[in-house]
């Protein structure tokens, strides 16, 4: 499950530090680190959600496949985000590095068992939760109801918030990537960014197209209607 970041950081429980989680303020936790190379399994569909992860740098994309063999990504998984919260005993997508990731692991038994003791952890799982369900909610309604140039508007306001830095967005995710989360064609993502770019509303740098400069994120919001 994905923990949403909005623009507001104080706002946003989106790390094991905000749950009380780190290991050297909760003796009952221990955490894990482990360095996935990009294109690798943290974990599959319907196996055992017995972690919990953070990434610490790097990037996780979480999909699913679909009976056609197409490929729908849910949620992405930057720096700073606790992913794998499941609801139940099993994860629903699976989760792979996007480029070589970091991320930390914390036994789900040990999180719920300082949730038990610990009325301000039970609080914070229970807003994570709760994020995870408003993030499916707005996806879904970003898949049904909006078009090809709202839903990539979107997706860049949305990554304008959680990335950029010093005035630049660097994605760590392709335009396939991009398009299996927005549920559309490599080629109508494509055509949407170079709208985009003609517009005056973003300009590109380096011959990837990976690092986008906004450059009017008013008109670039007037297309997430």
């Amino acid at each position: 499950m994905f923990v949403r970041v909005n623009a507001d950081p104080a706002a946003r429980l989106n790390s094991l530090g905000a749950l009380g989680m780190e290991s050297d303020s909760n003796p009952i936790v221990s955490l894990n680190e482990f360095t996935y190379r990009k294109g690798t399994e943290i974990y599959g569909e319907k196996e055992p959600a017995d972690y919990v992860y953070r990434v610490e740098s790097g990037a996780v994309r979480g999909y699913k496949l679909l009976s056609d063999g197409r490929r729908q990504i849910s949620a992405f998984h930057l720096a700073g985000d606790v992913f794998g919260l499941e609801s139940g005993s099993e994860h629903q997508f699976t989760a792979e590095a996007i480029v070589d990731t970091t991320v930390r692991l914390i036994k789900r038994r040990s999180l719920e068992s300082a949730a038990e003791s610990d009325a301000l952890v039970a609080r914070n799982l229970l807003s994570m939760t709760m994020d995870n369900l408003q993030h499916a909610e707005n996806h879904m309604l970003l898949l049904g109801r909006k078009t090809s140039l709202e839903r990539v508007a979107a997706f860049l306001l949305e990554m304008d918030k959680r990335l950029t830095a010093a005035g630049v967005m660097v994605l760590p995710m392709s335009r396939r990537d991009i398009a299996d989360y927005l549920g559309l064609t490599l080629e109508t993502v494509s055509r949407a960014l170079s709208r985009l770019h003609e517009l005056g509303i973003l300009g590109f740098i380096g011959n990837s197209q990976r690092q986008i400069v906004l450059l009017d994120r008013r008109q670039l919001a007037g297309f997430d209607l």
